[in-house]
């Protein structure tokens, strides 16, 4: 199950993971999201305990989306080290997000 990232619980959950952290800025609001979402949840499935994979809700939650410049959703930002090394903007498949994270473990 994808964590549920807030703007509370970003650094503690993101910035200082020791592993790679995807995060899925969405909106329930958002189509394309509704594609993306159960995607993230396969990949939280697949990594688990190898990275860490959460959604962010950008309405609730506006802080880091804004941040990170998230104009667009769906977006996925992964991080490593408190650092963004890749985005994702919109929907793609599987593999694309898959990919992304095995080539940081």
């Amino acid at each position: 199950m994808a964590l549920e990232i807030t703007d509370a619980n970003f650094e503690e959950t993101v910035l200082k993971s020791d592993k790679p952290v995807m995060v899925d800025f969405w909106a329930a609001w958002c189509g394309p999201c509704r594609m993306v979402g159960p995607i993230i949840e396969d990949i939280s499935k697949d990594y688990d305990g190898k990275a860490v994979v959460g959604k962010l809700d950008v309405d609730a939650n506006q802080e880091f989306a804004a941040k990170y410049g998230v104009r667009n959703i769906p977006t996925v930002l992964i991080f490593q080290n408190g650092e963004v090394v890749g985005r994702q903007v919109g929907v793609a498949p599987k593999t694309t997000y898959a990919e992304a994270l095995d080539a940081l473990l």
